[in-house]
């Protein structure tokens, strides 16, 4: 007797997997907020002492996606409570503003490279470089697990 394949990637079962990916969301979303809310704390301070336009702008930039967070963790609990009482489609409305409230707390990062625009030209497009590059890096990544994973596993297609 053979024993049975081991999963690719350590792969398991489809609920665990998404309850995972939920609790890596959930985390990445509360260290952004965190950050948000100290970036905008101190460069408020700083903005008060020492006043920037530049500084401004990533000011309203982070400020403008903190209420977005927090719609957010607000969706994200309701659909943990309420998952089997809601109905497809209004399921599907609510995944989908979550997912707008995602996009929109990840494009707050923007007002953090504005901060660093502040300090001097180099360092913020040193951040703004590095951060392209580490998004290509990880979608890369991304797309050639996915696809090992299509190839070593043709019914999940």
């Amino acid at each position: 007797m053979t024993a049975p394949p081991m999963p690719i990637l350590g792969v398991v079962s489809s609920s665990t997997y998404g309850d995972s990916i939920e609790k890596k969301r959930w985390t990445i979303m509360a260290a952004l907020l965190g950050t948000n809310m100290a970036f905008a704390l101190f460069q408020g301070i700083a903005q008060e002492a020492n006043y920037i336009y530049l500084r401004n702008i990533g000011l309203i930039i982070l400020v403008s996606a903190i209420p977005f967070q927090g719609i957010y963790f607000l969706i994200q609990t309701y659909l943990h409570e309420f998952n089997e009482r809601l109905n497809s489609h209004a399921l599907v409305i609510l995944k989908r503003l979550s997912v707008f409230c995602q996009i929109v707390s990840y494009l707050s990062i923007t007002g953090i490279a504005v901060f660093f625009y502040t300090y001097h030209w180099v360092i913020g497009a040193t951040f703004t470089l590095s951060g392209l590059i580490a998004v290509v890096m990880v979608r890369l990544a991304m797309s050639q697990v996915s696809e090992c994973i299509l190839q070593n596993n043709p019914k999940n297609i």
